[in-house]
């Protein structure tokens, strides 16, 4: 006989370890987390800087690639996510950012009740371990993730930061709090030197108790229907190997991830019926809109050589200096091995005369060889970046075949909106201005990507076109709509459309970007999906 739970979750990446740890509290019902990675034991996980080393690791990872297009210049592009307990969280560049109270809004107006930003703060709050200043009072201080403040600075950020000030941009002590415009440095998921993850901070402890199972290297190839009713869930732990399943007497929720949530759908036989034919999947439930409106942020970066004597990331991270911050780290003090990919933020505009930031730009003060992922060039460099907060460019995921041990389609038709151009455009030169003030300028010796012979608007897309690439912010696959929404794959309490005992909850119901990265907004969906399973009211305010 097969197993059986009251709740199984597919997935325990930060909305499924969010939801198991939520659903457990409850002692009278049983959890089952299918995880299709190992436990997170590999070290370079816990160390900040580690993202480098597991970025690549396909142990730990999906390493997904997304199809060729002309806006990317004939390349396909590393669409890494998490395949590890944590999920992302375990791999990512572990910066915390809600984005804007717009975003949420915006979902309310489509219809999703309960999903304006007011509803959702007390879910960002009760995820929340706010450590540091909380100037206007919009933090949790008791959740399970530590949201600090860098510790670690360089003189190159700092005057960064001081030159952007200067150009009119004013300093931001949180952007979190609400009003996002501004400069400073990111908050992020770091204590004491170390990465807490969602399945640190939020699954693990939770793991203790006898009603919560966590199987790992348990792979979903298929959710189990009898009519229109989720019962179970058939996974294996290799390719090939032996299936097996278990059932569930409440809910199955996948919590997959934008890939493969939709890919499971897919090859379930729930999907567009277009699609399932060409698979040869039997027609379970036809849903349009499974694995449509994929979205991600696009980005691009302006590199520039540090002049001779100034000593960035990339002459940190070598040899005796490298030796040093170990050391540091070590004995608990501020180093490289405890700081974010990118330390810097500007929430900014595109175009004078804006309400609000339609960019996320970053910098760090060091720099990557061109067309090398996470290979620091041999001299002193920094780097810049931008991407569009809402792009209207949107793509698909779809099965490749049935066999969910074969990568899916992913194509994000990065670019293809036309008015996604000029807010891309406008970003790239706001970072040559940024990295051209007096206080930047003093550390500069050269912009080396593009350089300086890329002027025109033509000029500036074509080197966007061939050197951006993906954020790893994937949404929007399993869009939140009410049912009079042709392309909406759940409903406001992210039950599957037409569907029984099904529902998501992870970053694929997003029904469009939000303006920031992905990982807080998740955890927060998860919180408040917990709280529908659980039949409870939301939280005051």
């Amino acid at each position: 006989m097969a197993d059986e739970f009251d709740y199984v979750i597919v997935g325990a990446g930060a909305a499924g370890s969010v939801l198991a740890a939520r659903l457990s509290e409850d002692a009278g019902a049983t959890v089952c987390v299918l995880e299709a990675g190992p436990p997170d034991r590999n070290p370079w996980i816990h160390i900040p800087a580690g993202f480098i080393k597991t970025m690549a690791n396909p142990a730990v990872t999906w390493q997904f690639r997304t199809e060729p297009t002309e806006n990317t210049g004939g390349r396909p592009i590393a669409t890494v996510q998490g395949r590890v307990l944590g999920g992302s969280s375990s791999i990512n560049g572990m910066i915390y950012n809600r984005g804007q109270p717009a975003d949420l809004d915006s979902w309310a107006q489509r219809g999703n009740r309960g999903w304006s930003y007011a509803d959702m703060l007390p879910y960002y709050r009760r995820t929340e371990r706010r450590i540091g200043a909380d100037p206007f009072d919009r933090h949790g201080r008791e959740g399970s993730i530590p949201v600090t403040d860098q510790d670690w600075f360089h003189p190159v950020s700092e005057a960064f930061i001081a030159g952007a000030v200067a150009a009119g941009i004013p300093r931001n002590p949180d952007y979190n709090s609400g009003e996002q415009a501004g400069v400073g440095y990111f908050q992020r998921a770091i204590l004491n030197g170390r990465r807490v993850s969602a399945a640190r901070g939020v699954l693990k402890p939770a793991m203790a108790r006898p009603n919560l199972e966590v199987r790992t290297n348990a792979r979903a190839c298929q959710v189990v229907l009898e009519g229109k009713r989720a019962v179970g869930v058939q996974y294996q732990s290799r390719r090939g190997g032996a299936v097996r399943e278990v059932r569930a007497r409440r809910e199955v929720v996948l919590c997959g991830g934008t890939v493969n949530t939709a890919r499971l759908l897919q090859v379930s036989g729930i999907g567009p019926a277009a699609l399932l034919a060409s698979l040869g999947v039997p027609i379970r439930h036809e849903l349009a809109g499974v694995g449509e409106n994929f979205r991600d942020h696009y980005a691009v970066r302006v590199v520039c050589r540090a002049k001779r004597g100034t000593v960035t990331l990339n002459e940190m991270a070598r040899g005796p200096r490298l030796v040093g911050q170990v050391a540091r780290w070590a004995a608990g003090r501020p180093s490289i091995l405890a700081v974010v990919p990118s330390q810097v933020f500007v929430f900014w505009k595109s175009f004078e005369g804006l309400d609000v930031p339609d960019l996320q730009c970053v910098f760090t003060p060091g720099s990557y060889r061109e067309g090398r992922n996470y290979e620091l060039d041999e001299y002193p460099g920094m780097t810049a970046g931008a991407w569009q907060h809402r792009p209207q460019s949107h793509g698909h995921v779809r099965a490749r075949s049935p066999d969910v041990w074969e990568d899916p389609v992913i194509q994000p038709n990065y670019l293809s909106a036309p008015g996604d151009w000029p807010v891309l455009l406008g970003g790239l030169r706001l970072m040559r201005k940024l990295l051209s003030t007096p206080e930047v300028s003093a550390y500069v010796e050269a912009e080396t990507l593009p350089g300086p012979q890329v002027q025109s608007d033509d000029e500036w897309l074509d080197f966007a076109r061939r050197n951006g690439s993906t954020t790893y912010h994937l949404i929007g696959t399993c869009k939140m709509g009410p049912d009079s929404d042709p392309g909406a794959v759940v409903d406001d309490r992210l039950l599957v459309h037409g569907m029984e005992r099904l529902r998501v909850v992870d970053a694929s119901v997003m029904p469009t970007m939000v303006s920031a990265n992905t990982y807080a907004t998740t955890m927060a969906i998860a919180e408040k999906a917990a709280d529908m399973m659980r039949g409870r009211a939301p939280p005051a305010g």
